[in-house]
């Protein structure tokens, strides 16, 4: 009897899993490009990006409620990890409250508030705190997976997720830095740098869970319901 042929998708997981590193980021890259492309072309409005990535981090949310409901375990999920989230979602929160504060006496917000907004000093300072908490949340939780070697489904599918929800947020400020020139990096010109930062917490957090996403796509091609961390 012959032997089973290998699916596409199989002998393309093999033959780039030969690959060295350079390789495998030059590919990765190629496909990022490429997918951003599709998007720019296919969705006229880029605001759309932010709502498919928060959607997606709580479709992520919600398959971590069902594993923790149905099946009364929280193994596999890092403590620090889920702390960590639960203080930058906090710090939001707060924020959100703040600035939608609209009574604010004028002097107070000459002295307090940046020139070209209205929000209060204290309340950017801890949303920046937020955004910063955020991209590095995740790395408690790839430092426990990758120390269990394996990650049962549900874990995996929650942190898949947030690889999903990170590639749309990307993709939201890419295309908006290409639509001003580079401008909307630098506040519409007031100085700050602000955006520059949050745009690298933003390609921090895309990257650290890019190789994660790597091996989760796979795993779910081969079929493999447990999926394996490398050493």
């Amino acid at each position: 009897m012959g032997r089973k042929r290998s699916s596409p998708v199989n002998v393309l997981f093999g033959w780039l899993r030969k690959q060295n590193m350079k390789i495998k980021i030059f590919v990765g890259v190629t496909i990022g490009l490429f997918a951003l492309i599709a998007l720019k072309f296919t969705v006229k409005n880029h605001n759309h990006f932010f709502v498919a990535s928060e959607a997606v981090h709580v479709a992520g949310i919600l398959v971590l409620i069902y594993k923790l409901t149905t099946q009364k375990t929280c193994s596999g999920l890092s403590l620090k990890s889920q702390e960590l989230t639960a203080m930058f979602l906090a710090v939001r929160l707060f924020c959100s409250t703040l600035m939608e504060e609209k009574v604010v006496p004028s002097a107070i917000l000459a002295v307090a508030i940046h020139p070209s907004t209205r929000h209060f000093r204290v309340a950017r300072i801890l949303w920046a705190l937020g955004g910063y908490m955020e991209a590095v949340s995740v790395l408690p939780q790839l430092h426990l997976m990758r120390n269990a070697k394996m990650v049962e489904p549900f874990t995996a599918h929650y942190v898949f997720a947030l690889g999903v929800s990170r590639f749309f947020s990307c993709a939201h400020w890419i295309l908006q830095i290409y639509e001003t020139g580079g401008g909307y990096l630098y506040l519409v010109g007031s100085g700050y740098f602000w955006f520059l930062a949050a745009f690298l917490a933003e390609m921090v957090q895309t990257f650290i869970l890019t190789d994660f996403c790597y091996y989760y796509m796979k795993s779910f091609m081969q079929g493999q319901l447990i999926m394996k961390m490398p050493v």
